[in-house]
């Protein structure tokens, strides 16, 4: 079989500011970056795409707040199923008209995946990931006594809910996945870190909480015995003293050496870190080889030319 890259795309990455955050201004986004995912797949590579979802969830748990006293609410893990679905039509349509153009014979399909989180997860007990609307204290305090949520106030721009961010176990649909990608089809799976589920008594239960994107797609990539787990930011690539006069982008990193950067502090929790931590999880679970670039240098860097590689 051709080398196979799970590529990982953020849920930010599809909304390029606040004036183009429409479903429209998302696919033109993400057809830019098919464009580029669609070059790899023409060196060889059959690809396994993943994505976040973090504002798209944000959007439909807003929509849910405004319309309550009209329907019924949408609970957390069938927003992160909705937009798997949603995203992942986009990702088809946009793979679709690019193979057109190019006259390929290929096809996309998407997933909606189930990701298995252990009930006893420290993150339950401690709830840190904000999702939904703002709120006033009184609002939030509210919901916090008649919905059984877990509130907090957000770095002094209101209230809002909190959720835990367990550490993913096992890809529920990992046999399906795998199977497409065997049959030569592109595959879009793990939206947003996956639909986070428990076990109880051998049934799965989703949950309300959010699973890192990267973590659960180095866990895909791991399982897959993926070739490359490609993580696509903002950047084309991983800097240690970021923004610093001694700023030094990192061309080939080891494991090692990754994890003496992370002790020392040289990224930043809410952006390069959790890339990193994904990028050495990947390889401590037998994986050879982790990129982290941006969407333009994916294809330079998967033949070594751009980006950050990451080896054991």
């Amino acid at each position: 079989m051709a080398r196979v890259a799970v590529v990982a795309v953020g849920g930010n990455s599809l909304i390029k500011d606040k004036k183009h955050q429409s479903v429209e201004d998302q696919y033109a986004c993400i057809c830019e970056t098919v464009s580029h995912m669609v070059d790899m797949i023409q060196d060889g590579w059959e690809i396994v795409v993943t994505h976040g979802n973090g504002p798209q969830v944000g959007f439909i748990l807003l929509r849910s707040e405004l319309a309550r006293n009209e329907l019924h609410t949408v609970p957390m893990d069938s927003a992160g199923a909705d937009t798997q679905g949603a995203i992942g039509y986009q990702f088809q349509k946009a793979f679709h008209n690019e193979f057109l153009r190019r006259g390929m014979q290929k096809d996309a399909a998407t997933v909606v995946t189930q990701v298995v989180v252990s009930a006893d997860d420290p993150a339950f007990q401690k709830p840190t990931k904000p999702v939904g609307p703002f709120m006033d204290e009184a609002q939030a305090k509210e919901r916090a006594a008649a919905d059984g949520w877990a509130v907090m106030e957000d770095a002094g721009r209101g209230w809002r809910r909190v959720v835990p961010s367990p550490k993913p176990k096992k890809i529920v649909e990992l046999k399906a996945i795998k199977t497409l990608v065997e049959a030569g089809e592109v595959v879009v799976a793990v939206g947003g870190g996956g639909v986070p589920v428990v076990e109880k008594d051998g049934m799965y239960e989703g949950v309300a909480a959010v699973i890192d994107k990267d973590y659960a797609s180095g866990l895909l990539a791991a399982n897959m015995g993926a070739d490359t787990f490609l993580i696509s930011t903002a950047v084309e690539k991983v800097y240690i003293n970021f923004g610093k006069p001694e700023q030094k982008g990192l061309d080939v990193v080891t494991l090692e050496e990754a994890k003496k950067y992370m002790a020392e502090g040289h990224f930043a929790k809410g952006s390069m870190a959790p890339k990193v931590e994904a990028a050495i999880a990947f390889l401590e679970a037998g994986g050879t080889s982790a990129i982290i670039t941006s969407p333009e240098n994916m294809g330079k860097a998967v033949r070594g030319e751009s980006g950050t590689r990451f080896v054991r």
